[in-house]
């Protein structure tokens, strides 16, 4: 089932920093239409989110401190088989690493916002987006 497919989108942010996060959150809400953004600084605090039970999209930053990237990866696609996850960098060379490791799609925090906007709009229609310069 497609994101699409369901009328309800929850999104699951996971970044340590939280200026990061309120601009995603803000982002999503103003461009993407979800009907819940949760935010979460680890990935420990990710799995206590309030709909942690079926996420539609998981935004994971590849540079998690506590546990970044395919560790990190895994892990949600152990807890969220169903998410779409599309990963988030300010290394635009992990592109490769995280697409390999099973993303979705990889969007590089020094694109413009348009660039994760098509992300999630490429994923709610059930396409992967391999978004980054």
């Amino acid at each position: 089932m497609t994101i699409s497919e369901r009328n309800a989108m929850c999104v699951l942010i996971a970044d340590d920093q939280p200026q990061v996060r309120s601009a995603l959150r803000l982002l999503l809400l103003q461009r993407a239409e979800p009907t819940t953004v949760e935010e979460a600084a680890d990935l420990a605090e990710l799995r206590e989110l309030r709909c942690t039970e079926r996420p539609d999209l998981v935004l994971l930053d590849w540079e998690l401190p506590d546990q970044g990237g395919c560790a990190a990866l895994e892990q949600v696609r152990a807890a969220w088989p169903q998410a779409t996850v599309i990963v988030l960098s300010g290394l635009p060379e992990s592109r490769q690493a995280a697409l390999s490791a099973g993303a979705d799609a990889f969007v590089s925090k020094g694109d413009p916002p348009e660039q994760l906007i098509d992300a999630v709009r490429q994923c709610r229609l059930g396409e992967a987006h391999t978004a980054s310069t």
